[in-house]
Order: C-alpha cells, then sequence, then structure tokens
C-alpha cells in the first residue's frame, strides 16, 4: 500500500476506524470510503443533489485519517482548490452532479493540460439545467467526454453497485496518480442513494498506486518532460524546494510558457493523447455475460446495467440467446472489444437512462448491417428487468422472421 507520508500510521487509522467485514451503506457513502482507502486525503466541494452525502460522509471522516476538507464557496472554487492540494502532494477529490460538473468543465480543463491528478466524481441527475435535482440519470456521458474545450484526453469509468463504487473508486484514483490525469467516476443518482451490503477490506488486500516522483534536480527540472520514455513525468511537488512552473497555457517541456511556438504545443497536446492511447490495456476495463453464443447483444452501462443482466437471464430461460457487454470504463471506449463483438451479432439494443448517448459510440465501431437499437428511459426512473425483456423478445421474434424471410 502506498500512501505517501506515514504508511504505517495510515494503515493504523484505517484498520481502527473501518475494520475489514461487511457493511450497509449508500453508493455515495461507499465512493467516500472508497476515497480513503485509496490514499485521498484532501476534498473540496460544494453540496448539490444527488452527491451531498459524499461531501456529508468526507467531512466526517477525513480528520480521522488526517485529511482535510474544506467547503468551497462554489463548484468553481472546488475543483480550484484540489488541483492546487494535488500539487503540493494531497491525493484530491472533488463531487458534484449534473450542473456543477458543468461549472467545473473550465478547471478540469485546466488539471488535463497541467497533468494533475486528481478524481472528480459526477452524480448524475435529470437535466437539462436544475433538472430533476433528487432523480439520477446517465446524461452525462457526452459532458464527460467533451465539456472541457480543445483536444484532450480523458478516462472516465462508471461504477454498477455500491460496492463497484468503493472499488472503481480507488481504481479511478491509481488510474490517476498512475497517468498524471484526472479521472471521471460517472456514477448515478440511482446507484448513489441505493443502499446495499458491501465488505470493507484490510487495507494491505488494496493495491495503491502514487504518481511518479522525481528521482533528483535534473528529472524535477522537465515537470512536463518524457524523462522516462513512458509519456509520464515525475511530478515535482510544491513545497519540497524544486523550481516549478505551473500554467494552463501552452507550455515547453520545463513548464515555462510559450504559446507562439506550433511545434510546441502538437508536441505538448499529442503526448497527452499518446499516454492515454498508448496506456489502453490498463485503462479499459468490462464486464461480459453469455457473449460466447449470443444472437442478439445487449450493451449497457452504470445502472442500467443491472436490469439489463435481468433481462438477459430471463431471456435465456426463455430460449433466447442474448448476452450482455458492460463497458466499465466509458472513456476512452472499449472500442476494439466492441468491434469484435459486434462481428457476431445482428442486431444489438443499448439500454440507458438518456435519450441516446452510449448508442452511439456502439454505433461507431459495428458493422453497417448491425441493427442498432436504443432502449431509453428518462424522468427520474431507472429502466426495469421487464422493459428491457420486452425489448430482447422483440428483437428475437424480428430475427426469427428474417431467418424466414431468407429461407
Amino acid at each position: 500500500m502506498i500512501i505517501k507520508g506515514n504508511e504505517e500510521e495510515q494503515i493504523r487509522l484505517l484498520r481502527k476506524h473501518y475494520p475489514k467485514g461487511n457493511y450497509f451503506m449508500q453508493g455515495d457513502e461507499a465512493i467516500a470510503f472508497g476515497a480513503l482507502f485509496a490514499g485521498c486525503r484532501f476534498y473540496a466541494g460544494y453540496p448539490i443533489t444527488p452527491a451531498s452525502e459524499i461531501a456529508e460522509t468526507m467531512a466526517r471522516e477525513l480528520p480521522k485519517v488526517k485529511g482535510y476538507y474544506i467547503q468551497m464557496e462554489d463548484e468553481i472554487g472546488s475543483i480550484a482548490a484540489v488541483v492546487g492540494a494535488s500539487w503540493t502532494g494531497l491525493k484530491s477529490m472533488t463531487a458534484t452532479s449534473g450542473p456543477g460538473f458543468s461549472l467545473m468543465q473550465e478547471n478540469l480543463g485546466l488539471g488535463i493540460m497541467t497533468e494533475t491528478p486528481l478524481v472528480l466524481v459526477d452524480v448524475q441527475r435529470s437535466g437539462p439545467s436544475t433538472g430533476q435535482a433528487t432523480k439520477g440519470a446517465q446524461g452525462d456521458f457526452f459532458q464527460a467526454r467533451w465539456g472541457t474545450h480543445g483536444d484532450h484526453p480523458i478516462i472516465a469509468i462508471s461504477p454498477l453497485s455500491v460496492e463497484d463504487s468503493f472499488w472503481e473508486t480507488i481504481r479511478a484514483f491509481n488510474l490517476s496518480e498512475k497517468l498524471r490525469i484526472p479521472v471521471v467516476l460517472l456514477a448515478d443518482g440511482v446507484i448513489g442513494h441505493t443502499r446495499e451490503q458491501i465488505r470493507i477490506p484490510d487495507p494491505e488486500e488494496v493495491e495503491i498506486l502514487y504518481r511518479k516522483l522525481p528521482k533528483n534536480e535534473e528529472e524535477a527540472r522537465f515537470p512536463f518532460g518524457d524523462v522516462h520514455g513512458d509519456l509520464i513525468p515525475p511530478m515535482p511537488l510544491f513545497g519540497k524546494g524544486y523550481f516549478t512552473h505551473v500554467t494552463g497555457s501552452t507550455h515547453k517541456e520545463s513548464g515555462m510558457r510559450d504559446v507562439y511556438t506550433p511545434e510546441v504545443h502538437d508536441r505538448l497536446v499529442r503526448r497527452l493523447h499518446r499516454k492515454i492511447e498508448e496506456h489502453k490495456d490498463e485503462i479499459l476495463k468490462w464486464e461480459e455475460h453469455y457473449t460466447d453464443d449470443a444472437e442478439i447483444l445487449v450493451v449497457s452501462w452504470g445502472v442500467s446495467s443491472r436490469p439489463s443482466l435481468g433481462a438477459v437471464l430471463k431471456a435465456r430461460k426463455e430460449g433466447i440467446k442474448a448476452g450482455l457487454f458492460v463497458p466499465k470504463t466509458v472513456h476512452p471506449f472499449p472500442e476494439k472489444r466492441m468491434r469484435e463483438l459486434g462481428k457476431g451479432v445482428n442486431t444489438i439494443l443499448v439500454p440507458e437512462m438518456n435519450l441516446g448517448q452510449v448508442i452511439l459510440e456502439v454505433q461507431r465501431h459495428v458493422n453497417d448491417d448491425v441493427f442498432v437499437k436504443g432502449v431509453n428511459k428518462i424522468g427520474g426512473v431507472p429502466l426495469t428487468v421487464e422493459e428491457v425483456f420486452r425489448e430482447i423478445k422483440a428483437a428475437s421474434s424480428a430475427e426469427r422472421s428474417r431467418h424466414r424471410s431468407a429461407d
């Protein structure tokens, strides 16, 4: 376990306050506990439904592990504080929902351009605007990818349950630290407010990563340079005696601003993209159920994947060969596996709590002769097993009709 500072003391505090065992908690609370076990020791945020329980839990628990909580004046200040805290060496996090996520986009771009490790949790709710403030949704898929301006990479991951929220938060921190990039955890208000049993592990059961630090003054002189040939620069921390210049403007490998030279901008931004592209094997994660012989493929994510699995199981009992593909890393999208699965089916159904977002990624990566249909529901109420099953059954009937016509 790697938490910079007194690792033994941190493990002792985690064991003291959160002993190994089964707990009953909300998804929002599980995200907060996942952050604590990942080594998060700074939280800045502003309350917003349905993410407020994350802030409440962090406010209560961070002091127990010698961490810091601050409620900021708004969401813009919250992510700015998180960026600053990360450069002092603290693993840092903020959490919000749709309207606050919109406000955070500019400084999310700052975090990407300055290669600042941080975790931004978006507990999605119905929109646009204030929308249904207390209701869950899955409408921020595009905002997570394209919300901030310019050519930029991003990592976004989506948990499927309360226990998954705990572990995916840890994974978000590990990816952020290893690759020096903000990571978005795309949760939702349904799982965020669902209570389920989860298992809290012993701290030493959890693999934790910490950012690469410079080994000497020479390495510290290039906080944005490919010092080790892996595209991820060592990060010199503020307060450690280094002379480090950090700017959101285009900068050289030394960190010094250069907004005029095309080659400097090209070299910097292409490296930001390459460090994600060339580490995809470590970033991408998905689940599959019954895809080996599937004739109808269901592709779903986050909270909608749960009724989707129930529908697939029901279809299987009725002799319908349905399978389920669940991307847990949604940005970058697991396009290679999507293409492979798309070659074996004629019909793909995409259930999600929006009017069609992930479906566009699916359509982008399968052949034009594959029929792709959205199963969409908005209004703050999640899809049901029966609703998804009804679409699978209709697709199966259509498949049989096509086969009869072909004969």
